[in-house]
């Protein structure tokens, strides 16, 4: 397998920034994520999210702040996300850049899927692996992923405001889930058990008579 350690005039975007940020970890957890080695998958997508995560932590970090991990998911959700208003953008611009973060050039780094899928096939020469996953696992990752990461952002939304004074909050859960509700048997489940235990309680029968 190839290394990070290739002649800087012929390093990929995701190479040079490995080694610009301190990331050097994050090439074996790439590589682990996308071929499958630590148990399960990750999109090419969300792994080209999760390295601009771990850049925007490097940088606050450079300023001098010390962030959590629900600041983190929430200023890059911010400045990443169509849905966020301009103001809301230009918001978080600017409280990081009164932190002592370039963002202009934060933004330049920040990386797509597909630079991640030139590190892990020309960089490390990985592949991910031959046999297919089960379509229902693969499902209940991606739903995990999201609601995982809603809550995430959720907390860093709630935690943001509490520390700016602009809410009144003690020590707080953040609890998310998607219900199914089946019409014929009234079986009411979230959509992860409803997926893993193969259905409700309906006869498929019933649909052939």
């Amino acid at each position: 397998m190839g290394s990070d350690d290739a002649p800087a005039g012929r390093r990929s975007k995701v190479e040079r920034l490995v080694a610009a940020y301190g990331l050097e970890e994050m090439g074996d957890r790439l590589v682990d994520s996308w071929t499958g080695s630590n148990g399960s998958r990750t999109s090419l997508r969300d792994l080209a999210d999760e390295f601009n995560r771990a850049l925007l932590r490097s940088a606050m970090r450079r300023a001098d702040r010390n962030p959590t991990e629900h600041a983190v998911a929430d200023a890059y959700e911010t400045l990443t996300d169509d849905d966020v208003s301009e103001g809301r953008k230009a918001e978080m611009r600017n409280d990081l850049a009164r932190a002592g973060v370039d963002v202009d050039a934060l933004a330049d780094d920040f990386v797509s899927h597909q630079a991640v899928h030139t590190y892990l096939t020309e960089v490390r020469e990985a592949a991910p692996p031959d046999s297919p996953s089960d379509p229902v696992d693969t499902d209940v990752e991606t739903l995990q992923r999201l609601l995982g990461r809603t809550t995430t952002v959720t907390e860093g939304t709630l935690d943001r405001h509490r520390d700016a004074d602009r809410i009144t909050l003690g020590e707080f859960d953040v609890f998310l889930d998607a219900r199914v509700l089946c019409h014929d048997c009234g079986a009411d489940r979230d959509a992860v058990s409803l997926l893993r235990q193969g259905g409700c309680a309906c006869d498929p029968d019933d649909d052939a008579r």
